[in-house]
């Protein structure tokens, strides 16, 4: 599962109108409508069906107060892995569909609730878009981008994921930031619980960020959870192997039985 958030650069630069965005992340609708495909339109948190020229204006004019320079929006991306889309829906269009479901009751909640501001994901401006492919690989792999303001709903409060403060000691003077590892670790728990994903310990965010960015004791604790998990998968293949042994003496004793009577 990748949750990452973006902006800036040639692709997703975000000092300006979204528009330039908004565009690119259209680039899938002509070949859907050629291949005699319908086009997956944006969608906020109430609606399934929004045009790009409102998403435009509705980021757009949602950026009072912020300075020529600063970011006035930001683009997540949500990229599920092949096994884990499985688990949303056996066609592209039940995918389709759990995505916006996840996104609307698990991804942008958990991203309000992150800036600790008492928000939730009503309060967000946000307009996210479904893709099928992804060009840069071979294969389909569906994923979503989501465009959201740098300010709530109707120029409300200035909320930035790229802030690192999270109210711990030295982190200054900023108040309500926005710690993204936790928001990354939140939505995959959440995914798992929403899709009843059993996964494993090694292709978690907690156990690879501990691994690559940890302490010795986060690393440590994090290969102790690995070798806990491993130890009972082991223990339930060895209560399901002993049951098959029980059930199949059971079955042997019953059939003799009928043999005997025979």
């Amino acid at each position: 599962m990748i949750v990452k958030v973006q902006g800036g650069g040639k692709v997703y630069a975000n000092t300006g109108s979204c528009s330039d965005v908004v565009s690119y992340l259209q680039h899938e609708d002509a070949e859907r409508l050629q291949a005699g495909l319908t086009p997956e339109p944006f969608f906020n948190q109430e609606q399934d069906r929004i045009s790009p020229k409102e998403v435009t204006d509705k980021i757009d004019n949602n950026r009072k107060g912020l300075k020529a320079k600063e970011a006035k929006f930001y683009v997540i991306t949500v990229a599920p892995s092949r096994e884990e889309l499985r688990k949303m829906g056996a066609t592209k269009e039940e995918q389709a569909t759990a995505m916006k479901e996840y996104i609307r009751t698990e991804v942008m909640p958990k991203y309000a609730e992150g800036f600790n501001k008492g928000l939730k994901a009503d309060d967000l401006e946000f307009y996210g878009k479904i893709h099928f492919e992804r060009h840069e690989k071979d294969g389909e792999d569906l994923h979503a981008h989501i465009i959201v303001s740098h300010k709530t709903k109707n120029n409300g409060k200035s909320i930035s994921p790229m802030t690192n403060h999270t109210g711990k000691k030295n982190t200054g003077a900023a108040q309500g930031g926005f710690n993204r590892k936790e928001w990354y670790s939140s939505c995959e728990k959440a995914f798992d619980k929403r899709f009843k994903n059993e996964r494993d310990i090694k292709e978690s965010f907690e156990y690879k960020n501990a691994m690559k960015n940890g302490t010795p004791k986060e690393m440590q604790e994090q290969i102790n959870r690995a070798i806990q998990q491993e130890r009972q998968r082991e223990q339930q293949i060895r209560q399901q192997q002993e049951q098959r042994v029980t059930q199949a003496v059971k079955t042997e004793k019953r059939d003799n039985k009928v043999k005997q009577k025979l």
